[in-house]
């Protein structure tokens, strides 16, 4: 690859006319004025193609680091094929700058790509300093110490099941609260269904990468709640104490929620052999990218766990189960690893290291499975709830295979599971089964952007308990394969970390104030005094608040400005203490979640009434301590000077 790098006032350009290699752009895009930007030519060259992932890696850290030394605002990429005489193919070039955009956003960086495939004109003023002009050659695999074939292997091996997703023939329809099932062309979206319109344009598009950079990105920075690691692969997160505190709360709740549904916990190993029978079977089956380890033959030997399927299966071969035992329920919540494409990774939304709570199902027959499915169905619905999110933050889409739907006791128990969501959702239906389920629901987030994820799922799987040998003992003595659920109650434990923070994002937009449920703000209470005479009172009061997270911002700051700071934290409640709160032993404080961006609501109350409030806001959650010092005139600052 070649790169050219102007560091530039503005940029200028405009697409006259197609070639036969143009890809569809909107009308807005055929003409942009850029200011302040590093203009990053680009010709994507045959040799690229050997090893895609390595060359979008290595030009976009050349990328940043231009982009770093000479202070620019933002990136344009543009396609410039005159900078060599040995290009790659239309296709295969389109691709690779898709998926260096991806990348470039993924890194928190304000990228604009000009047209691929047109011809256009340009103008641009170069700033003229000594860095303002430089060029790069990337070459594959310079200075990587394997080849470029195991590489490919390494990074770039697709599951069969993976292959035939993209490859599969499906058709959408909208079910609406009556079982109607209707065209999509033919459905009418209300204007309170504009986020199913959303949805149904994602998943038909199929289009995952990232465009822009989604607003929980900078909440997670702002927050101190998450960051990029720049020393690791991308899609590993760091977490600060805010942000550890809050996958706990939930790592908790879903724990707990589990347990009472009547599954048990176990642990199973996050490294496997590629080697094992079972195990190589089901790669294929499975539709992810797995990160493998090459051995010393060159070859992948072992894998790092994509879901915690395969560890409960071979622990359920091993076991001696009974009839009288089942719906049997097995869970773990542990690290996943998947090996996701670049340009999809973006903050908490995607990512390569995940927290998933897996909890797999064993059920006699069918008929058993469809009865649990709709338990589950309706135990997911409960556990958002419980998170944060009502009905009407997600879509619901249910998805299955045409010999599935053919019966037709399966097609009213398909609308029973559209009357139970209560509005209309988005239906899936596959010619042919490629994956290992028949029937599958998710509950989805349709972000500020457009993008869904899925935050809730379940699954019916046909085939791995014949494939992994899981047998049960009937009634009769006969041994038997079962029918198994996989169940994520919430989804990933970061991903409903990023649905909160755009729920939080999207509600600016509406009367209220931005915040996180309040079981889940690290700060529950803050208190400030008006001087420093007031302390001894607030330390007087604090064991009474115990059981509640209370912070005191003593900080030699103007009473206004940590006022303004607690609302940038989106603290619940924050009780301002002066001479009258002292005299009466009161507290007077802010109610955010009844507060607008007009009028603040608040509330003079004794200390043990505001702890109830807070206590009953919080019953039947989880709770943790503050995770650092509870003055903050003690704490460091994470992110920032």
């Amino acid at each position: 690859m070649q790169l050219l790098f102007i560091h530039s006032d503005y940029m200028e350009y405009e697409a006259k006319e197609k070639t036969r290699v143009a890809e569809e752009i909107e009308e807005a895009r055929k003409k942009e004025r850029i200011e302040e930007a590093l203009v990053v030519f680009i010709a994507v060259e045959r040799e690229d193609e050997k090893n895609v992932t390595y060359v979008v890696e290595k030009a976009s850290e050349e990328a940043i680091s231009v982009f770093n030394k000479v202070n620019a605002e933002r990136i344009v990429l543009y396609p410039y094929a005159h900078l060599s005489s040995e290009l790659a193919s239309p296709e295969r070039s389109m691709e690779i700058l898709r998926e260096m955009e991806g990348d470039l956003l993924s890194r928190d960086v304000e990228v604009k790509r000009a047209p691929f495939g047109w011809y256009k004109s340009f103008t641009l003023r170069c700033k003229g300093h000594p860095l303002s002009e430089l060029s790069r050659k990337i070459k594959v695999l310079e200075g990587v110490g394997v080849s470029a074939k195991a590489e490919e292997a390494e990074v770039e091996k697709k599951s069969k099941a993976l292959e035939a997703e993209e490859k599969a023939e499906s058709h959408f329809f909208f079910m609406d609260e009556e079982g109607k099932l209707i065209r999509t062309a033919d459905f009418g979206f209300e204007e309170k269904e504009e986020n199913l319109r959303k949805f149904f344009v994602y998943e038909s598009e199929k289009r995952r990468e990232v465009d822009k950079i989604p607003p929980h990105v900078g909440l997670m920075k702002r927050l101190e709640i998450a960051d990029y690691e720049p020393s690791s692969d991308p899609g590993n997160l760091r977490f600060y104490p805010r942000g550890k505190m809050v996958k706990a709360l939930l790592e908790d709740y879903v724990r707990n929620s589990v347990a009472e549904y009547g599954a048990v916990e176990v642990e199973t190993p996050i490294m496997y052999s590629t080697g094992h029978p079972s195990l190589k079977d089901y790669l294929e089956r499975f539709p992810a990218r797995q990160y493998s380890m090459i051995g010393k033959g060159g070859k992948p030997d072992l894998f790092l766990r994509f879901a915690a399927c395969f560890g409960q299966f071979l622990m359920s071969k091993d076991m001696s189960i009974s009839y009288k035992n089942m719906p049997m329920k097995i869970f773990e919540l542990a690290s996943s690893f998947r090996k996701e494409k670049r340009g999809e990774l973006v903050g908490l939304r995607r990512l390569r290291k995940f927290t998933m709570p897996d909890m797999h199902t064993l059920c006699r027959d069918m008929g058993e499975a469809l009865e649990e499915f709709k338990k589950q169905y309706e135990w997911c619905m409960r556990v958002l709830k419980d998170i944060g999110f009502s009905s009407k933050d997600y879509e619901v889409a249910i998805r299955f295979t045409k010999e599935f739907y053919g019966d037709d006791a399966n097609k009213g128990f398909i609308e029973d599971l559209v009357r139970i969501a209560g509005k209309p959702v988005l239906i899936e239906c596959w010619d042919q089964r490629f994956f290992y389920f028949v029937l599958k629901f998710e509950f989805n987030f349709v972000d500020a952007l457009g993008k869904a994820s899925a935050l809730s799922t379940v699954q019916i799987d046909v085939e791995n308990a014949e494939r992994y040998g899981i047998k049960y003992v009937d009634a009769s003595g006969e041994e038997k394969s079962p029918i198994i659920l996989h169940c994520s109650p919430s989804g990933a434990i970061e991903r409903c970390m990023y649905a909160l923070l755009e729920k939080a994002y999207l509600d600016m937009d509406k009367e209220g104030l931005p915040m996180l449920p309040l079981w889940l703000s690290p700060t529950q209470l803050r208190i400030i005094p008006v001087a420093e005479r007031h302390l001894g009172y607030i330390e007087e009061i604090l064991p009474v608040l115990n059981g509640i997270r209370v912070d005191v911002d003593d900080r030699d700051e103007t009473v206004s400005k940590k006022i303004r700071d607690a609302g940038r934290e989106w603290i619940p409640y924050v009780a301002v203490v002066g001479d009258k709160e002292v005299e009466k032993k009161t507290l007077s404080a802010t109610i955010r979640g009844e507060s607008s961006k007009e009028k603040q609501k608040v509330e003079e109350m004794s200390v043990s009434a505001l702890k109830e409030r807070i206590e009953e806001g919080i019953k039947n959650k989880p709770f943790r301590n503050l995770p650092f010092a509870y003055r903050l005139s003690e704490r460091a600052k994470f992110v920032g000077g």
